[in-house]
């Protein structure tokens, strides 16, 4: 059985201060836990056993929100941050009032993005999808 456990609760702080320690303040407001607005979809891991995390987010730049993508960030238990690459993953984030292809694209992203994640944490042959 393994060790790694679905975290689905708010985004773990240090994500953030994790990267922003190695590329710069400023430079994740995707990942600042101080968000009001959560960004969603997201999928978050923690290994009981050793303390290190793993999530995925929607990755963006303060001067273009709505030109997205899913990042998938790894937390070593020694420290550090990796960001894994889970391939094309960019959709656009969708309005209120957006078509429904464009929800869809973005869940198919997540979906995407969320397979290579568990492939990371749990192998190629427990893959759900």
């Amino acid at each position: 059985m393994s060790a790694w456990r679905r975290y689905d609760s708010h985004l773990m702080p240090v994500f953030h201060e994790r990267f922003e320690a190695r590329w710069g303040e400023g430079t994740a407001p995707f990942l600042d836990p101080e968000a009001h607005e959560a960004p969603l979809p997201r999928a978050q891991w923690i290994n009981i056993d050793t303390g290190a995390a793993l999530a995925v987010v929607p990755v963006w730049t303060d001067e273009d929100s709505q030109h997205r993508s899913f990042g998938v960030f790894y937390l070593p238990p020694a420290g550090d941050i990796w960001v894994l690459r889970p391939g094309f993953t960019e959709y656009l984030e969708p309005s209120l009032d957006e078509a429904e292809q464009l929800v869809t694209l973005r869940n198919d992203a997540f979906r995407k993005a969320v397979e290579h994640a568990k492939v990371f944490l749990f192998g190629p042959e427990t893959s759900l999808f």
